[in-house]
This record gives structure tokens, sequence and C-alpha cells, in this order.
């Protein structure tokens, strides 16, 4: 797990995460085409509680769950 500094709202913060969902959250940016930083700042204003890695961890979770949902509902057909 590596500590990474972020800015968010003007703000400097750090969200700890493993490697391989820095860089899912990297995919996802890039697939949207924003910045990381829109993208964590995104997150982070419609988190519930908890803190910032969290929240990105979740984030990255349902982003791959919709995908792997979408995939399978069109094989069913």
């Amino acid at each position: 797990m590596v500590k990474r500094s972020v800015v968010v709202a003007g703000h400097k913060t750090s969200v700890s995460l493993e490697d391989a969902f820095w860089h899912a959250l990297k995919d996802i940016a890039r697939e949207r085409s924003v910045s990381l930083r829109s993208l964590v700042a995104e997150i982070d204003a419609g988190r519930r509680g908890g803190n910032l890695s969290s929240a990105v961890r979740l984030h990255v979770l349902d982003h791959y769950r919709r995908r792997c949902g979408a995939i399978e509902a069109t094989t069913q057909r």
C-alpha cells in the first residue's frame, strides 16, 4: 500500500491505496476523459462518511461491478 498525495477542493490530502486500485482509478479517469484530480474530487464530494481511501476503493469496485453487469446482461440475450 502506498500513500499518494492529491489535491481536492484546493486542499492537499493523501490516500493510501494498493497499486491495483491506483491503476484502476487512473484507467477509469482515462475512460471518462477526466483528470485524476477531477475524478477524486467527484468521489470525495459523493462519499457518505468514511475516509477518502475507502471511498476510492468502493468507487473502483462499483465501476467494475457495473461493467460486469452490463457484460452479463448482453451475454444472456
